[in-house]
């Protein structure tokens, strides 16, 4: 039976994509990508540094807008799952690909869990998170001991109530939120260590090293790193 492969494909730097990535890349026939009103699929150009070939590969483009509207959202999810089992039932396999990991924050598990559904095999290939790639990038271990690990949504509600709590938080999906996040985070008391990356791994990359830095106008592949203070 054919399946569909959830693919993580890292941050932005395809030399961080795992060789099982690489080679199910090469296996599968289709290629499919979200589509999200962007010129340039970022997972899809990852992809193709580290594969050449997947040029040559039939392009799936499933439509995954960026709105909050369920209904919507619930109509993108069910058709692009249809698009999907559509070429599995053609007997072709399909590699979904989706930056950094799969499980984490991705359009595609909406697709997996439908196809899955649907009586048709789906797996999820690991790839390096997005906040992994940024500790390296900061050359800083993210958690020691007995401190704590919080990985939040940093757009959604409860931002302020998730920012006490104790270790370290990673606030992802920030968004146009970026501002309004900084100024939060640098009233804090006691005071933290703040850092963001934002593009890691990708062209235009900038590090910013304390909240007073940040660019309120950094672009969505932000990701703010917020650790309580050492003594």
């Amino acid at each position: 039976m054919a399946k569909l492969y959830g693919i993580g494909v890292g941050p932005g730097d395809p030399e961080l994509m795992t060789l099982l990535a690489v080679r199910l890349i090469r296996q599968c026939g289709i290629i499919a990508v979200p589509r999200s009103g962007q010129e340039v699929n970022a997972a899809y150009t990852i992809a193709r540094g580290a594969c050449p070939e997947i040029e040559g590969k039939e392009r799936l483009e499933l439509e995954m807008p960026m709105t909050r509207d369920r209904e919507k959202l619930e109509a993108c999810h069910a058709a692009a799952a249809a698009q999907v089992v559509e070429k599995l039932k053609e007997g072709r396999d399909v590699a979904f690909l989706t930056l950094g990991d799969p499980s984490i924050y991705s359009t595609y598990i909406y697709v997996h869990d439908r196809v899955l559904a649907a009586g048709y095999e789906a797996q999820i290939v690991p790839g390096i998170p997005s906040f992994c790639a940024v500790a390296a990038r900061l050359n800083e271990g993210l958690t020691e001991a007995h401190q704590g690990l919080h990985i939040i949504p940093a757009s959604y509600k409860g931002l302020e109530e998730a920012l006490s709590l104790s270790g370290t938080k990673v606030l992802m999906k920030s968004g146009k939120s970026i501002g309004k996040i900084r100024e939060m985070i640098a009233d804090m008391d006691p005071p933290q260590e703040v850092m963001m990356v934002e593009r890691c791994g990708m062209e235009g990359e900038r590090i910013f090293r304390s909240a007073e830095e940040i660019d309120e106008n950094a672009g969505y592949f932000s990701l703010i790193v917020v650790k309580d203070k050492k003594n």
